[in-house]
């Protein structure tokens, strides 16, 4: 019974604490977040973030850039860049470009009447402004019923699990981490579209320090800095 209690508490205690922290004031402070993507254990590329006000706004930059190469030559090219604008905490306007391979992908997001109208390239129409832009920084989306996928508009729905406290080293600093998975409710969707992906975050500070899933390989984002 006390095991019960107790893992009933830890729970209270994570559902108040993210509960707290859930607005993007959290991230007031924040001026840029760089990491360095992997994969099967190679760097690739990086995925940068630059926070800044502009109007009273707060702006955030996201550019993401990698190649796959074998032998010297470039076989897999990827570059996304986007921004997001939040007023008094909350999001009113996304855009975003994708070259994925030589493939364009795109998003124009907007808030209308507290619904987000959303012009994706896998995407059109309105949907809820409860759901949030998987672009990962902010720890908010744990609670999310479904994401907005930055690179097409495509709506995921979400599961989150809990898979527990981690203490995880990246190069030579240790971060104390909440570990979770998110994986799609949608489980008619095909393979290739379903989302696997586990996400820590610093216990701490909530900030967004690891990724990792497989997609034709086993992909990680490691935190390099955080400004």
């Amino acid at each position: 019974m006390s095991k019960i209690f107790k893992l009933i508490t830890f729970l209270f205690l994570l559902i108040f604490s993210f509960s707290s922290y859930a607005h993007v004031e959290h991230y007031s402070n924040l001026k840029r977040i760089e990491f360095d993507i992997y994969r099967n254990n190679k760097n690739i590329g990086k995925h940068v973030f630059a926070f800044s006000e502009v109007d009273g706004n707060l702006e955030v930059e996201s550019e993401i850039n990698f190649e796959i190469k074998k032998l010297g030559v470039v076989l897999y090219k990827y570059h996304v860049k986007g921004t997001e604008v939040y007023k008094d905490g909350e999001l009113i306007k996304f855009n975003s470009k994708t070259n994925q391979n030589g493939k364009e992908k795109y998003v124009n997001l907007k808030i209308d009447s507290n619904q987000f109208q959303i012009d994706g390239s896998s995407f059109k129409g309105k949907t809820s402004n409860e759901y949030m832009l998987g672009t990962w920084w902010n720890h908010s989306i744990v609670e999310a019923k479904a994401q907005i996928s930055a690179v097409s508009g495509r709506i995921i729905h979400q599961k989150v699990t809990f898979i527990g406290k981690e203490t995880i080293k990246i190069d030579d600093k240790i971060f104390n981490t909440l570990h979770f998975n998110f994986s799609s409710s949608d489980k008619k969707l095909k393979k290739d579209k379903k989302l696997n992906t586990d996400v820590w975050y610093d216990e701490k500070t909530l900030n967004w320090v690891k990724a990792s899933f497989k997609k034709k390989g086993n992909w990680e984002y490691k935190l390099v800095s955080i400004e």
